[in-house]
């Protein structure tokens, strides 16, 4: 089996796409929610907070023909990847067209924009402004195949659209082709653009936070008060190589990926269930060939609604017990679904690696009904982590843990 490690990576966030200076607002106490002042006609979303990425420019991001196929949640992914391959030293390098290199990435969604010209269609009967492009810029596989296009990638493409767990399946799956051989280098993560429909899923379920007037305070991960989560945008990528193709070409190692699995609750459809949260994040660890005592930190899930919460510190307590710092990086960022998974990892990998791990935002009290874990409370806390894991659940039961081992 091949070793696979990180050589590259960049995202999207809603506070910025730098790491130092993502780290320095943190530290900071910010965070990116904010009050939409566009929502306000929507008089049946309880909520009015969204942690948009609104400081990135989408639209003439890249030249027209290659824009054509590219609505703003493509465009995220398709710049995040152009970053981490800079990065990774791979810019039009050979391997790209070998064959051997692919991509693994998904988002919740497709965009917004098509979405509506094609209820209007069914509205009025008129195209209106639907053209030849309008379904691959709405389709949930645009960002994988935006970026295989763009990039002129020959590889395989798998397409992760599995709402919150998008972006770590997207790891996974690209952990694994390389894994067993079939890839070189594959591109690897999630993207999703703000959209307040997303919103409004969570809202029908009385899982939103309704702290409409306190917004850099109003997502509360495990905390007694905690109302809800806040959706959120942006874009993660990471680039995964076989451990001797990187080295054969003398490229910086950032981290190595030695664990990974997924399973479904088959239960309920968006109820989550402790049982298999609990094997999931062993079944990662068995991959790994590490114990729960190895590991430095956890990066939760952590959305901050009520259900959600219970059952993932219960789960993360039963594996990890109070032991492992345990912190999610959601009260910064929002919930942003395909992208998190991707986000929380391409960030894991720059606090194990700087050995600083940031505390949960607004967390200030636990939730006695909880399970019992190291949170990481009140400021930035120092680590030293040979291994870290990040863990993502979703809607349908969809379970997800990585494991990362620094290099």
């Amino acid at each position: 089996m091949k070793r696979v490690v990180v050589t590259g990576m960049a995202g999207i966030t809603s506070l910025g796409d730098a790491w130092p200076a993502i780290r320095a607002a943190m530290h900071a106490g910010q965070t990116g929610v904010k009050r939409i002042p566009e929502w306000e006609r929507l008089v049946d979303l309880g909520t009015r907070l969204g942690s948009p990425a609104d400081w990135f420019e989408h639209e003439g991001a890249y030249r027209r023909q290659a824009m054509r196929s590219m609505g703003r949640v493509a465009v995220m992914a398709v710049k995040s990847a152009e970053r981490a391959l800079a990065q990774a030293g791979l810019t039009d390098a050979p391997v790209l067209k070998t064959g051997r290199t692919g991509v693994a990435c998904g988002s919740s969604f497709g965009s917004t924009p098509p979405t509506k010209d094609f209820v209007e269609f069914l509205d009025t009967g008129r195209a209106g402004a639907l053209n030849a492009t309008s379904y691959i810029r709405m389709m949930s596989h645009t960002s994988p195949v935006n970026i295989a296009v763009f990039f002129g990638l020959q590889g395989r493409v798998y397409t992760t659209s599995s709402a919150c767990t998008s972006g770590s399946q997207g790891i996974g799956s690209a952990f694994e082709a390389i894994q067993s051989g079939r890839a070189d280098v594959m591109l690897a993560g999630g993207a999703e653009e703000f959209c307040p429909t997303m919103t409004m899923v969570f809202d029908r379920l009385y899982a939103t936070s309704n702290r409409n007037d306190d917004p850099n305070t109003a997502v509360r991960p495990f905390d007694v008060s905690r109302d809800g989560l806040v959706i959120g945008e942006g874009a993660g990528i990471l680039v995964l190589e076989a451990l001797d193709h990187a080295r054969a070409r003398g490229a910086q190692l950032l981290a190595e990926v030695v664990g990974y699995a997924t399973n479904c609750d088959g239960a309920h459809i968006s109820q989550p269930a402790e049982a298999t949260q609990v094997q999931v994040m062993r079944m990662a660890l068995e991959t790994a060939g590490i114990d729960a005592a190895q590991v430095g930190f956890v990066s939760g899930h952590g959305t901050g609604t009520a259900a959600g919460d219970v059952v993932e510190s219960r789960a993360s307590s039963a594996v990890y017990g109070s032991r492992t710092p345990f912190h999610t990086l959601k009260g910064h960022f929002g919930h942003t679904l395909g992208a998190c998974g991707a986000i929380e990892a391409w960030l894991g990998i720059e606090m194990m690696n700087e050995g600083l791990l940031t505390a949960t935002a607004n967390l200030t009290e636990v939730d006695p009904k909880c399970g019992e874990l190291d949170h990481v409370i009140g400021g930035a806390r120092k680590v030293e982590a040979d291994y870290f894991v990040s863990n993502n659940f979703a809607f349908g039961g969809i379970n997800t843990s990585v494991v990362f081992r620094r290099i």
